[in-house]
């Protein structure tokens, strides 16, 4: 999926409607794969609909946490999900990485 779809996903995630943040949401989606791809070694499959949704919420946690952080340095508010925490390690499962 190419990463103007990607947007749009997750600007409808958001309940963004406005172009204003297009930059600053790309520059998301783009550090999540480059992270799930180069930091933790997981191949992100385009055509894989769990993938594409897992890069959506986990930027999503990424967006948020960020928002959070400027209201309140309380770690426990931007602490992972453990929706998302499962699903990272799933996918560490699926692609036969040790995640340690």
């Amino acid at each position: 999926m190419d990463l103007s779809s990607l947007l749009q996903i997750f600007k409808d995630k958001l309940g963004i409607t406005s172009d204003v943040r297009d930059k600053y949401l790309k520059n998301i989606l783009k550090s999540v794969i480059d992270e799930l791809e180069k930091e933790k070694g997981i191949k992100i499959d385009e055509t894989n609909m769990s993938h594409t949704m897992f890069i959506i919420d986990y930027a999503a946690f990424y967006y948020e946490s960020g928002i959070k952080k400027t209201v309140s340095n309380n770690d426990a508010n931007n602490k992972m999900p453990r929706h998302l925490q499962f699903r990272l390690n799933n996918l560490f499962i699926k692609s036969g990485i040790d995640k340690e």
